[in-house]
């Protein structure tokens, strides 16, 4: 017994010392200041490395699009991983939002952009954007060519091959002559400055990994194309017209939208299409707009079967008619959101898409026809009544009501589950600061 003591006293001092060595190796890393100048570096793993789908110490980063099976074994433990992540908490904030509460309460944020990074939530929380990466900071708003962007522009930014968290000098609107096209491993940054991507093109996301998008207001979004396009270092090349979405992901995975405002677009503010998953929409606020969002390319495109989104913590707003979201084929957690505003339904859907909708507060409008939040769009009742739609925990407000279906399988809603739902009593407070915040320099959030 004596020998098992020491020998359990010896592991644990081992252990002790480890985390401790972690902890001030975080701690260094994060201390380090940003520097003046387009680019700043920071230590970074080679780009031909990520090509090759490994870091260098041999890592396997591939399989960006996740099987939904692999996601539901990790989720139980990656949750488990993230509450005591927060647990270390330095600054908490204590407003029931997860993400937040991990890095808003810090009065040096701006000195430690990157613990953004480590506060994601939902299927998207791998997204790393440009943490491993340097800072580049965009001092230029115009977009004169899009095919030879000048450095300090936000275009010439997203198309570097190696990651990098884009910050901006100053308030800027940026007026975009076509699609912003992005290539993997990259945050655009909008704290501490009010940043417009307006009146023209707005952001393409096509067959990248590991984007983050937090903090802009991207409105009144046309539809551009019929011109080159530069999307690398090394390749430009024909761009048929685009849709005019806000933020438009194709093909593409690890996608984490954060804090954004969104508004009064050609087609969708976030679309996402052609087998793109792990996504996270979060903390964002729309607006006047009608068709919000769209998760699946066609009825017919069954690629989207793997599709894993997780839409938490929005405010759906004013002017808003419908498709938030409509969904095809994948797995959707609507969780902790507010709905205050819709005119046809909030949540629509084709094709068996797993909805799972827990801890949101719907109001219904006023109109007498409108009351439901849900709508299958084009199906007859004989073949939607086994799909697997259900609401647990949700608020339900001046006569709206949520039309449940299918025998509630247990692992069809397990792989639609990302994350704990909090009360919807606490929406209201989770969601009172959604959309672009109003950060400044050397200020709290």
């Amino acid at each position: 017994m004596a020998v098992s003591r020491r020998r359990l006293s010896a592991f644990m001092a081992v252990l002790l010392l480890f985390c401790f060595a972690g902890v001030m190796a975080r701690v260094r890393l994060d201390s380090r200041e940003e520097e003046t100048g387009d680019l700043q570096s920071s230590s970074n793993t080679t780009m031909a490395a990520r090509a090759s789908g490994k870091d260098d110490e041999g890592v396997n980063h591939e399989h960006a699009v996740q099987d939904p099976e692999e996601v539901v074994s990790m989720v139980e433990m990656e949750i488990r991983n993230s509450t005591e992540r927060r647990k270390l908490g330095f600054f908490s904030c204590g407003t029931g939002n997860p993400i937040d509460d991990c890095w808003r309460c810090d009065p040096n944020w701006q000195k430690n952009r990157k613990r953004l990074a480590d506060c994601g939530i939902g299927f998207g929380r791998n997204a790393v954007g440009g943490r491993d990466g340097r800072f580049y900071v965009v001092t230029d708003p115009r977009d004169d060519d899009p095919v030879n962007p000048k450095p300090g522009t936000l275009r010439h930014a997203v198309i570097q091959d190696q990651p990098l968290w884009i910050v901006f000098k100053r308030d800027m609107v940026i007026q975009l002559k076509q699609e912003l096209i992005m290539n993997s491993f990259k945050t655009i940054d909008g704290r501490g400055v009010n940043v417009h991507i307006a009146n023209g093109a707005c952001i393409t996301i096509q067959f990248v990994t590991n984007i983050i998008i937090h903090g802009l207001h991207i409105h009144d979004c046309k539809p551009t194309g019929n011109a080159m396009v530069r999307s690398s270092p090394s390749h430009f090349g024909w761009r048929t017209i685009s849709d005019g979405d806000a933020v438009s992901i194709f093909g593409s995975s690890h996608i984490w939208v954060d804090h954004n405002s969104l508004s009064n677009c050609a087609d969708g503010l976030v679309d996402a299409v052609m087998g793109s998953t792990a996504i996270t929409i979060s903390n964002n606020h729309f607006t006047h707009h009608n068709e919000v969002m769209l998760l699946g390319h066609s009825d017919s495109y069954t690629r989207d079967k793997m599709m894993q989104v997780t839409i938490a913590y929005n405010h759906f707003g004013e002017g808003l008619i419908q498709r938030m979201p409509r969904c095809r084929h994948g797995y959707f957690h609507v969780v902790n959101n507010d709905y205050t505003h819709w005119e046809m339904y909030a949540i629509g859907g084709s094709a068996n898409p797993t909805i799972n909708s827990q801890g949101n507060r719907y109001a219904a409008p006023t109109n007498p026809f409108a009351k439901e939040v849900t709508k299958r769009v084009d199906t007859s009742a004989g073949v939607w009544k086994n799909w697997n739609w259900r609401s647990e925990g949700d608020l339900l407000l001046n006569g709206a009501y949520f039309t449940p279906s299918g025998a509630g399988a247990s692992a069809s809603y397990a792989r639609a589950s990302s994350l704990g739902a909090k009360s919807s009593s606490m929406v209201g407070t989770i969601t009172s600061n959604a959309g672009a915040l109003g950060c400044r320099r050397g200020h709290q959030c």
